[in-house]
């Protein structure tokens, strides 16, 4: 069966009019100390009947601890990642800042094996990344995503 996500790219231009993309760090041990590829746009799992948009509005609550902006989303595309997992996007412009970040939790076996379950943030961390930083910090899967959203500003002239 195919796991669906759906997020949610947000993009602002910066004082210097650089595109900057809304990007979060991945919690949990196995992320812990990496920045290179250990980022990802908010998003999380739903379930088929269920419409993306407001799944995706709900997992970038969920993962930032503070609702969604207020904005006209716009479908991106459709994007399978290397795992098999199909992530529906949606990308708004906005100058969204949260006074601080509060994921939700998940339960892990850490270390491996060790008996000990601990409580670890989806997300420990996100901010605004320049494209030539998101380029280096999401994972790989994720950067036709990045280039979807510059192809779709270029053609309606953003």
């Amino acid at each position: 069966m195919t796991v669906r996500s759906a997020g949610i790219l947000l993009h602002r231009r910066s004082p210097t009019s650089e595109l900057e993309v809304w990007i979060a760090h991945m919690g949990g041990p196995f992320w812990a100390h990496k920045d290179a590829r250990a980022w990802s746009i908010p998003k999380g799992e739903y379930l088929e009947d269920e419409d993306p948009l407001v799944a995706a509005q709900r997992e970038f609550a969920e993962e930032m601890g503070t609702p969604a902006p207020s904005a006209d989303y716009i479908p991106l595309g459709i994007f399978r990642q290397p795992s098999g997992k199909i992530i529906t996007v949606f990308m708004a412009e906005s100058d969204f800042e949260p006074e601080r970040i509060v994921s939700n939790t998940f339960s892990l076996e850490w270390p491996r094996g060790s008996g000990t379950v601990r409580s670890y943030p989806e997300i420990d961390d996100a901010a605004w990344a320049r494209e030539a930083q998101a380029r280096t910090k999401l994972v790989r899967g994720q950067l036709p995503i990045l280039d979807a959203l510059i192809q779709h500003l270029r053609d309606s002239g953003g």
